[in-house]
């Protein structure tokens, strides 16, 4: 039984390191895939940017917006009681002039 096992032996030990070899990726590989990935994240990452810069500003205009849509409060308000005034003024009957 030794002798069989020292012939095969070799073999199998060639053929593990074989096998164990082809499966690791060389630095060149693992460089080109790491560059897609970074591309596209470089990409993902400004157009990350972009739409954070656009949110703010819609947030600001927004804010504005608020801000003016308060300021006309009173104005309406006041607008509302002139428009009463008119309407009551228009409902009253009319006199004669003589």
């Amino acid at each position: 039984m030794l002798v069989k096992f020292t012939k095969v032996a070799p073999v199998i030990v060639i053929a593990t390191a074989a096998l164990g070899l082809s499966g690791c990726a060389t630095k060149s590989y693992v460089r080109e895939q790491v560059a897609v990935v970074n591309q596209r994240v470089d990409g993902l990452e400004s157009r990350l940017q972009a739409t954070d810069a656009l949110a703010q500003k819609a947030e600001a205009d927004a804010q504005a917006a608020g801000n003016a849509a308060q300021g006309m409060g009173p104005r309406i308000d006041t607008l509302n009681g002139r428009v009463d005034n008119l309407e009551q003024q228009m409902a009253r009957p009319k006199r004669a002039r003589n």
